[in-house]
């Protein structure tokens, strides 16, 4: 057999090899401690970090409207959970929530956007799945909402079951997992359902409400968005409670920049954990200067620095939780049961409140 390294020195370039071959030699207590030095060391910036801060400016591709998600005002301020995404990224990366730049963007729009470099991060109510990780050059980051496909339908009509929807009209968008999940589950369940297709939400929006189809199917949140902005009167529109998908949902960013998906993966696990731990926007500084707790601590910069292992300072955690809450502050704000939404926590609730939230821990 032979040796590890005479093994790596045959299978390395030459580039390579001229700096492996003074280590052969070295004793073994002396590499394992290059090795855990090299591991200890601060990230490099990648090249998207490189091209934020000499921009002084991130961004982020949203929805062209969702309530709750991402949808601006009269004056152009954007709000909802996946723009809040953004804010705490670039709370963390730049020093303030402001400097975000929003490209709304269509569904069919949005990976596009994102593989061409246009945006740097895609917080746009996107579904993960094995064939958008594998085969689009994106990479998914960590799920912020956890939400299933169902369907709409005018009370008037006295649906309560899937099964009655056999034969009749359902409006759904294209370029989504929507549309799959339909033709699979009318196929499945021999319904024969006519599946009318818009690319862009606004028009599948005006499809259902004129009458033109029977039901409206997208994810459950999305349901309640729409009937809670564009119905004259909510409480005409029901939404069954029946799912016929799992739709996990966060940011993406580009493959191939291992430190951005790090940065990103990380300020949202902070957001949780901040939640975990009873962290908020308001008692923040509090903590930071009176607590004991060496998580708390941890996470806020005051005892590690954290920063330095993502290519950040030691406050990026901080700002990020200062300028948008943590992750419950965030979902009762754009979606929970005191909005127009009116959502449950249900499965985004913290792991030990029988939800799926459940942060990577921050050591």
């Amino acid at each position: 057999m032979q040796k590890p390294f005479s093994l790596l020195l045959k299978l390395q370039s030459k580039s390579v090899r001229n700096w492996i071959e003074p280590i052969r030699s070295m004793p073994l207590f002396l590499i394992l401690a290059f090795v855990v030095t090299l591991g200890l060391q601060p990230a490099w910036a990648g090249k998207t970090l490189d091209s934020i801060r000499q921009k002084d400016l991130i961004n982020c591709g949203v929805n062209t409207g969702l309530a709750g998600f991402a949808q601006a005002d009269a004056q152009g301020k954007w709000s909802g959970i996946d723009v809040d995404i953004c804010k705490a990224v670039a709370a963390a990366v730049l020093g303030s929530a402001d400097k975000l730049r929003y490209t709304p963007l269509s569904a069919p729009q949005r990976f596009t956007a994102l593989q061409s470099g246009e945006i740097d991060i895609l917080s746009r109510n996107t579904t993960f799945t094995l064939t958008r990780d594998a085969s689009l050059g994106l990479s998914q980051t960590v799920a912020t909402f956890y939400d299933g496909q169902g369907f709409m339908a005018p009370a008037q009509l006295g649906i309560k079951s899937l099964k009655q929807l056999k034969g009749l009209t359902v409006c759904a968008q294209s370029g989504t997992t929507t549309e799959k999940n339909l033709t699979d589950f009318s196929k499945t369940n021999k319904l024969e359902i006519k599946p009318i297709v818009f690319e862009k939400i606004e028009a599948a929006n005006a499809a259902y409400f004129a009458g033109r189809c029977k039901a409206y199917t997208t994810d459950v949140s999305g349901l309640a968005s729409i009937r809670s902005k564009e119905a004259k009167n909510p409480k005409d529109h029901i939404i069954l409670t029946e799912l016929i998908s799992k739709e996990p949902m966060g940011p993406m960013v580009r493959r191939g920049d291992d430190e951005w998906l790090s940065i990103v993966k990380w300020v949202i696990y902070g957001l949780m954990e901040a939640e975990e731990f009873g962290v908020t926007s308001a008692n923040l500084e509090q903590l930071k200067a009176n607590s004991t707790d060496p998580k708390i601590l941890r996470m806020l910069g005051k005892s590690e620095d954290t920063g330095k292992l993502l290519g950040l300072d030691r406050d990026w955690l901080a700002r990020a939780i200062a300028s948008t809450g943590n992750y419950g502050e965030i979902f009762e704000r754009n979606v929970g049961e005191k909005t127009a939404l009116g959502l449950k926590r249900g499965l985004n609730a913290q792991w030990d409140k029988g939800g799926l939230m459940y942060a990577m821990p921050i050591r």
